[in-house]
């Protein structure tokens, strides 16, 4: 990959969709401190300067690495606020009857749907547009919460590989510690890879080059895009024939 071209295309298309779609409006991402967010937020400053760009942190209570946000936005110069979810996810968990019995992977999905609609908050209080901060390789095999983190107003890195995305935040000058750090949700307590059953680097030779040398990993891969091929999908409606 020409690394500097794409960073070029990149940053030209940004600025054409805010042409189009909020003349003047701020680019507003949710900043975890990890390597998919940090370069979303590069991109954006590169693109637009980083008066034009807003980073909100959002722990849900105690965030072990929150050191690596704030790292992040005061490395970038950007504006940046913290809102902490804890009152309104434990408000949500407490109010669901008992008698649903709230699974862990519900509770799981809970945060990301809580910090999207703080997103929206705080970009409806800045003259904001969402950044939508998923790559390739997540969507690919549907690592993301459906109107939680798969979702937003553009997405610079959604037709980059985990790899690729890398390979731009060096280029653009971030910590390393940012660019390498082992992915995680931050919900799990588990990496991305001890979720999914293999690594990025094998998904993202997959993708790429269709080449996979582990049969039952390819399997495992073709199963988790065909079941999650609808969640990046408009939402299917009924058309009546009048």
């Amino acid at each position: 990959m020409d690394t500097k071209k794409i960073i070029e295309q990149a940053c030209e298309w940004i600025v054409d969709f805010f042409e189009h779609n909020g003349k003047g409006c701020n680019a507003v991402l949710g900043i975890s401190g990890g390597k998919d967010s940090s370069v979303a937020a590069a991109l954006c400053v590169k693109a637009l300067g980083r008066d034009r760009v807003v980073g909100v942190l959002m722990p849900n209570g105690v965030q072990s690495d929150i050191a690596d946000a704030q790292k992040l936005v005061e490395h970038l110069g950007i504006r940046n606020y913290t809102v902490n979810i804890k009152d309104a996810f434990d408000g949500i968990v407490s109010a669901i009857p008992e008698e649903l019995a709230l699974t862990e992977q519900a509770r799981v999905n809970l945060a990301p749907r809580l910090r999207m609609s703080t997103l929206y908050a705080v970009s409806q209080c800045c003259n904001g547009r969402v950044v939508n901060t998923c790559n390739l390789s997540e969507d690919w095999v549907g690592y993301s919460t459906r109107y939680g983190d798969s979702v937003g107003d553009f997405s610079p890195l959604s037709h980059l590989t985990v790899t690729e995305v890398k390979q731009i935040g060096r280029e653009l000058g971030l910590p390393d510690e940012l660019v390498d750090k082992a992915p995680s949700d931050g919900l799990s307590g588990k990496t991305d890879e001890d979720n999914l059953g293999f690594t990025y680097d094998v998904l993202d030779k997959y993708i790429r080059t269709g080449v996979c040398e582990d049969e039952a990993t390819k399997a495992l891969i073709d199963r988790k895009h065909e079941m999650n091929l609808f969640k990046l999908q408009l939402m299917p409606s009924f058309e009546p024939k009048f």
